[in-house]
């Protein structure tokens, strides 16, 4: 690695072991914990790659970017922050950066991405005058520092100004919907409509006409496309033909493999192709299990600002959180937060309060298929025993027996109901049930009942 790295970090720590892999590496390092003297130093001509910190005691990086791009076009700048929303990452892709990486960083990492920010001679680009965004709002709470998420971060901040189609995939509760709307709210349609579509909304003559018009130009998102019947999803790949030069930004969300439902002929091949531009697949909580402690104390906060008392959870009711598996992900998550502010007399939530929420909740995390052959015995035995794993020799809360009951009961109705098309009483004696039975399970269960033809 060859060329000089201008490195500006408050944390005396993060320049030192910055300066010090720098050096090794082969380059010249000057290093600051002011952004006036990196300031300086660019004005000078020094520097062939700047590594700059956001928050700074004299001022914030992200904002300097513009004024570094007009002083030294070309200069790449990588941009490093322990702020861990989606909004550093978006403004820093605004900006110009020439990439970002949150606080903690893997030094190897980057290490990597600054070689590649000295080899390559980025072309001149005239400074842009950043325009004012909107603030993230409370329910947006896009919040993980884990490599998953900001590597979900990264790629909504490159698409979110492009006119290709999104497809945003993931379980329920993860965050699908708030994606969706970073996505319009920090682009360049911000002032235009946010309308989400529903299947019912594509019947009719002018169905498809009409979400046109209200959209104008914004964005239109089809909910769980999924879900749509054949007919929809007709009306849909008609929808997008017809598109005109003013036409909305098209995304689509959906909790379902499509590409396993495409081959299996639920869903169709034209559609698929049409909505997958981009795919952003948002993780699970079970995939960014460092991101739950953030998350928990995101949901505190946001409750003292609901008029709730200021409330801490105890290290030993943090540990249970964490190890918790979440099969409803960020929403059953935000849903035990808020309960616990309620239920909760102690200034401190200790650990037999979030035992007696979650005793009450699903405990196993959601059975993701393996081979075909998998007994299904076999299966719930393996996500039985990982969930007692991760309780780390404690044993799990009480009322085991009914959660794991629910967690199988559940999406047995809920297939089998796919399966009669809505049908209650083809589904209860599929089941060989009593109608009035499956009538109480929809009830308790809180399952959506959806009437449709049945595709054969």
């Amino acid at each position: 690695m060859d060329g000089t790295v201008l490195v500006a970090d408050d944390d005396r720590t993060i320049r030192t072991v910055l300066t010090q892999a720098l050096t090794r590496a082969g380059c010249k390092v000057h290093a600051t914990s002011s952004l006036m003297t990196l300031m300086r130093w660019v004005e000078e001509g020094k520097g062939d790659l700047v590594i700059s910190d956001v928050i700074m005691p004299d001022g914030n990086g992200l904002e300097a970017l513009p004024r570094i791009a007009k002083e030294r076009p070309g200069l790449p700048v990588i941009v490093i922050s322990a702020q861990n929303t989606i909004m550093t990452a978006i403004q820093a892709a605004e900006a110009e950066a020439y990439d970002y990486l949150p606080k903690p960083f893997d030094l190897p990492d980057l290490m990597k991405r600054a070689a590649r920010a000295l080899e390559q001679k980025r072309r001149a680009v005239p400074a842009k005058t950043a325009e004012p965004r909107p603030e993230p709002g409370d329910d947006l709470p896009l919040v993980g520092r884990t490599p998953a998420m900001q590597a979900l971060y990264r790629l909504v901040a490159r698409v979110m100004n492009t006119d290709l189609a999104v497809l945003i995939t993931g379980e329920s509760g993860t965050g699908k919907s708030l994606i969706a709307r970073a996505i319009h709210d920090f682009s360049d349609r911000r002032t235009l409509p946010f309308v989400v579509a529903q299947a019912q909304d594509l019947q009719g003559a002018d169905g498809p006409s009409a979400l046109i018009a209200r959209a104008r130009g914004g964005s239109l998102v089809f909910d769980e496309v999924g879900d749509f019947d054949d007919d929809a999803q007709g009306r849909i790949v008609r929808l997008l033909d017809t598109l005109g030069s003013n036409a909305p930004r098209i995304m689509a969300t959906s909790q379902i493999d499509l590409g396993r439902r495409m081959e299996g002929g639920g869903f169709r091949q034209d559609l698929f192709y049409r909505l997958g531009g981009v795919t952003l697949a948002v993780p699970s909580l079970r995939e960014r299990v460092d991101d739950i402690p953030a998350l928990a104390e995101h949901f505190l906060t946001r409750g003292e600002r609901d008029g709730f008392s200021l409330r801490r959870l105890s290290p030993d009711a943090m540990e249970l959180i964490r190890a918790y598996s979440w099969p409803g992900n960020v929403r059953q998550l935000e849903n035990t937060v808020r309960r616990l502010l309620v239920t909760s007399p102690e200034e401190e939530i200790g650990r037999a309060e979030v035992e007696a929420i979650l005793g009450s909740q699903p405990a196993m995390e959601p059975m993701k298929g393996g081979g075909e052959g998998d007994r299904l015995s076999a299966s719930v035995a393996k996500h039985l025993k990982r969930y007692f794993d991760l309780h780390g020799g404690a044993l799990p809360p009480p009322g085991l027996y009914g959660r794991i009951l629910r967690e199988v009961e559940m999406p047995l109705i809920e297939i089998a109901l796919d399966a009669t098309a809505g049908n209650q009483a083809k589904c209860a004696d599929l089941l060989g049930i009593n109608r009035n039975t499956l009538r109480k399970k929809i009830t308790e269960l809180d399952i959506r009942v959806t009437r449709r033809r049945k595709l054969m």
